[in-house]
């Protein structure tokens, strides 16, 4: 495959990773800890970059094994980029039932927190519960340390890994190692990036953010990047085997 097929998975790869990362569940609870335990600005973006780095290494660990698996069905099924994007398409398919059935996709809620998740996550009004779900957590309970705060906020962002990604990651089989390790950098700039900057400016006061209408429809902007994705590896093979 050419480079400029590289370039256009790793830009929608920056997309889905950067926009994943503007979500609430990825700079609020930052926002709301750092209010209540009255962390200055630099330690909440520091405490904010940490967890997005386990975030991002979760993510990583779990693309590296579907670029290892993936590589070893390439050497032994020809028709692999056929089965590649055939595996996205049953991922869009996936994402647009969870869309059209108002399931979405349910991020991390925080430790002793009171919210229970349920498959109705993705139809909450457009104001933030996490005010609610704080109360009783230790996040923000006077009884416990700031490193109780910080661990929790790593723990809780690291095992919600960006599952979008992941599409993306099998889509780049076909460049092999080289391909993996630059989707792994856009991956770790990308998500740092939106991590960081949409915990700025909230706490600089641009909080009035409506990015909840956003993440309730993500599911359905996965099923649409997957989608992509699959014509793209199929019109490629399409091209190769002509």
């Amino acid at each position: 495959m050419t480079s400029p097929v590289l370039t256009t998975v790793a830009a929608t790869g920056f997309s889905v990773a950067f926009f994943h990362a503007a979500i609430p569940t990825h700079w609020l609870p930052f926002v709301l800890v750092a209010r209540a335990r009255n962390w200055s600005r630099p330690k909440t973006l520091a405490v904010t970059a940490l967890a997005g780095l386990g975030h991002v290494a979760l993510t990583s660990l779990l693309g590296l094994l579907i670029a290892w698996f993936g590589f070893q069905l390439e050497e032994k099924v020809e028709a692999f980029p056929w089965l590649a994007g055939g595996l996205l398409f049953l991922f869009a398919f996936y994402y647009l039932w969870r869309q059209l059935t108002g399931r979405g996709i349910c991020h991390h809620h925080p430790p002793g927190g009171q919210h229970h998740a349920d498959e109705h996550c993705a139809e909450e009004k457009e104001h933030s519960h996490w005010q609610e779900e704080l109360q009783g957590s230790p996040l923000v309970s006077d009884r416990t340390g700031e490193w109780t705060a910080i661990s929790g906020l790593f723990i809780m962002l690291t095992l919600s890994p960006c599952e979008g990604f992941l599409g993306i990651y099998l889509s780049g089989v076909a460049f092999g190692w080289h391909g993996f390790f630059v989707l792994s950098m856009i991956l770790a700039v990308a998500t740092l990036a939106g991590m960081t900057l949409f915990t700025w400016l909230a706490l600089v006061g641009f909080d009035r953010f409506r990015l909840k209408r956003f993440e309730r429809y993500e599911a359905g902007l996965l099923a649409g990047v997957f989608g992509i994705l699959g014509c793209l590896v199929v019109l490629i093979e399409s091209g190769h085997a002509h």
